[in-house]
C-alpha cells in the first residue's frame, strides 16, 4: 500500500459509512426489542400514524407472552386496559372457534386462580404460546409494522449520539452492518441493551434498603419462608464432610449482611409448555452433559421430608401448561444467572444453554430416579413437551423467563413505597397490581451447616397503583429521545411487582404514545405536557387511576 492509499482508504471508509447515514430513512420510532411491550409500543406508533421499524433479535415475537408464560400474572384484571386488554379479548376471540380445540373440548378445560375467567368476561388470560404468536403476528401484519428479524444491536459503540447535553440517539448500528435512524427510540427488551449502549444510567442487582427507606430489598433472609428447603439437607458432597466441598451452585460467599445491596438477580428458568396427550407428547429424556451432582439437593430434599409437587403445573388450553418453579429446588437455576444482564452475547447464549441443560436434566430426573418419591415420580413422567409448540426445538423454547436484568435509574424511581401507596405518582401512564414478588437469588450454607435459599419475597395486600411517566424515561440531562418501558426505573423489589407481561403492554404502549407526542411538540420526552399525554392514553382505553369499585369487575 502507497503511503497515499494509506490516507484515502480511511477517508473513503468514512466518506461511505457517512453517505450510507444519510441514506438510511429516518424513521419516526425504532423499537428495540420485539417482546410484549415492544410489540405494543410499535402497533401504538403505527395506530397514530407514524412510521416504525420494530428490531427483534430472535425470530419471534412476544418475549415471554408468546415464550410459555401463559398463566397471565395479573393482580387484579380490572388494572389493565388499552393494547394489553385488546389481547386478551383477542385470546378469547381465538378460543371461541370450536377449531382451536385439537387436543380437547372447550368443555373440558378448567383454567383457576387468578387466571380464572369469569362468566359474561370479554377476555380469556390463559393460552397456549402458538396462539400468543398468532396474535401478535396479525397485529404487526394488520397495523403494517416493519419488522427487522434476527438483528442485534451492536453493543460496542452501536449507537450514534449528538455532542450536546441533552444527547440524543442519532442512529443506532446492528451486527448486519445496517444503520438504523429515527426521531425516538424504545427500549423494549428484557435486557436494556440499548439504553445501557446509550450511556444513560442504569444497575444491575439489589439495593440496599437503606438506598430508599425499603424493608423488602437487599440481602433477604428471614423473607425467604417459601420456596425452601427442608430441615437438615445437608450440602456437601460428602454428607457430613465439609473437606469433600460443596454441591454444586452453592454459593461460599452468601448469603451476605441482611438487607445490604449486592450484584444478584432473581432466578431465570424457562417457562415450560408440557402436555399429558399421548399423541402430542415428548418424554422427557436424558439430555447430553447430564450431572447427576447438579440434582443431589433436590434428592436430599425429598429424602429430608419434603413432599411437595416441584412444579406449578397450571392448566392452559389443549391439555397443555404452563410450568413454572415451586419447592426449593425446582426450574429456576438458582443463582445461575447473575452475570446474564451485562454478559456479551456469546456468554448469554452459554448461560442461556445452560439453563435448558439443568431444566432437561431436572425433568429427566423427576420422571425417572428412584430416589425421587413414587407418586411425584409418576406424576411428572406422564407430561412430556408439546409436538405442536417450539417445534424448532422439539417443544423447547429459545426464550429465558429474564425476571429481571439491568434497570433504568431515572429522575424518579418506583419503590416498595408506592406498591404500598406511601408513595404516589402524579403522573401515571398505567397501573400495575401484582404483589412484591422476587424469587430466590442464591443458595448458600448456613450457620447450621445445611443448604439454604435467599432472595424469594412474596408480599401483597395492596392495592393497584400508578407507574410514573417520568420511570420509564432517563434522567433529563442523560437522553432526550429515549423511553425504557420495560427496563424501567424502580427498585429490584418494586420492579418485582411491576414486571408483568400485561404491565408491559401498558407501558409499551404508553411509551409510544409519547414518543409520538414528544415528535410533535419537538421537545424531550422529559418535557412534554403530561395533561396532554394523560387526556390520549384515557381516550385509547389506559386505566390510569384505581377505582375501588373496579375490584369487583
Amino acid at each position: 500500500m502507497t503511503p497515499m492509499q494509506r490516507i484515502l482508504l480511511p477517508l473513503l471508509a468514512g466518506l461511505t459509512l457517512a453517505t450510507a447515514h444519510a441514506a438510511a430513512p429516518v424513521y419516526d420510532v425504532v423499537v428495540y426489542g420485539g417482546t410484549s411491550g415492544g410489540v405494543a409500543a410499535a402497533v401504538q406508533a403505527r395506530r397514530m400514524g407514524r412510521t416504525v421499524l420494530l428490531i427483534e433479535p430472535s425470530r419471534r415475537l412476544g418475549g415471554l407472552t408468546s415464550g410459555g408464560l401463559g398463566q397471565t400474572d395479573i393482580g387484579n384484571k380490572a388494572a389493565i386496559g388499552g393494547l394489553a386488554r385488546r389481547f386478551y379479548r383477542a385470546v378469547r376471540e381465538h378460543y371461541e372457534d370450536p377449531a382451536a380445540w385439537k387436543w380437547q373440548t372447550a368443555a373440558e378445560y378448567r383454567d383457576g386462580g387468578q387466571t380464572r375467567t369469569a362468566a359474561g368476561e370479554d377476555a380469556m388470560w390463559t393460552f397456549e404460546p402458538g396462539v400468543a404468536l398468532k396474535i401478535y403476528e396479525d397485529w404487526v401484519r394488520t397495523h403494517q409494522v416493519e419488522v427487522a428479524y434476527e438483528e442485534r444491536l451492536d453493543r460496542s459503540g452501536g449507537v450514534a449520539l449528538t455532542r450536546s447535553i441533552p444527547w440524543r440517539i442519532l442512529s443506532i448500528r446492528l451486527e448486519s452492518g445496517r444503520t438504523v435512524r429515527g426521531k425516538m427510540f424504545i427500549d423494549a427488551t428484557y435486557e436494556g441493551d440499548l439504553m445501557a449502549a446509550a450511556n444513560v444510567s442504569c444497575t444491575v442487582g439489589r439495593e440496599a434498603n437503606a438506598r430508599y427507606a425499603e424493608t423488602l430489598n437487599g440481602v433477604q433472609t428471614r423473607q425467604a419462608r417459601y420456596h425452601q428447603f427442608a430441615d437438615g439437607v445437608d450440602p456437601y458432597v460428602v454428607p457430613g464432610q465439609p473437606e469433600s466441598g460443596l454441591l454444586p451452585f452453592l454459593d461460599p460467599d452468601g448469603p451476605g449482611e441482611e438487607g445490604a445491596g449486592d450484584h444478584r438477580v432473581q432466578a431465570y428458568c424457562f417457562r415450560m409448555c408440557l402436555t399429558d396427550h399421548p399423541d402430542n407428547r415428548i418424554p422427557f429424556e436424558q439430555p447430553a452433559g447430564y450431572d447427576p451432582l447438579w440434582y443431589e439437593l433436590l434428592l436430599r430434599n425429598f429424602e429430608a421430608g419434603e413432599r411437595g409437587m416441584p412444579w406449578i403445573n397450571s392448566a392452559m388450553p389443549n391439555r397443555k401448561t404452563d410450568t413454572n418453579n415451586r419447592t426449593g429446588f425446582s426450574t429456576d437455576f438458582i443463582g445461575q444467572n447473575d452475570a446474564y444482564p451485562e454478559a456479551s452475547y456469546a456468554e448469554r447464549a452459554h448461560i442461556v444453554a445452560q439453563h435448558r441443560l439443568y431444566q432437561q436434566g431436572l425433568m429427566w430426573t423427576l420422571a425417572n430416579h428412584p430416589r425421587v418419591p413414587d407418586q411425584i415420580r409418576n406424576e411428572v413422567a406422564r407430561w412430556g413437551m408439546c409436538r405442536d409448540e417450539f417445534v424448532e426445538g422439539q417443544g423447547w423454547q429459545d426464550q429465558l423467563y429474564v425476571r429481571e436484568a439491568r434497570r433504568l435509574v431515572g429522575d424518579y424511581v418506583m419503590t416498595q413505597h408506592h406498591c404500598q401507596g406511601r408513595a404516589v405518582a402524579d403522573d401515571p401512564v398505567g397501573l400495575a397490581a401484582y404483589g412484591m414478588d422476587s424469587h430466590n437469588v442464591q443458595r448458600y450454607v448456613d450457620a447450621d451447616g445445611y443448604a439454604r435459599n435467599e432472595g424469594d419475597v412474596e408480599v401483597g395486600g395492596f392495592s393497584p397503583y400508578p407507574v410514573s411517566y417520568r420511570s420509564i424515561v432517563p434522567k433529563a440531562r442523560e437522553c432526550a429521545n429515549l423511553l425504557v418501558p420495560v427496563c424501567l426505573s424502580a427498585s429490584h423489589i418494586a420492579f418485582g411487582s411491576i414486571r408483568m407481561e400485561p404491565v408491559f403492554m401498558v407501558l409499551g404502549q404508553s411509551a409510544a404514545t409519547a414518543a409520538v407526542q414528544a415528535i410533535e411538540e419537538d421537545t424531550p420526552v422529559q418535557a412534554i405536557n403530561y395533561a396532554r399525554l394523560r387526556e390520549r392514553l384515557v381516550a385509547d382505553d389506559q386505566v390510569l387511576v384505581w377505582k375501588q369499585s373496579a375490584a369487583a369487575n
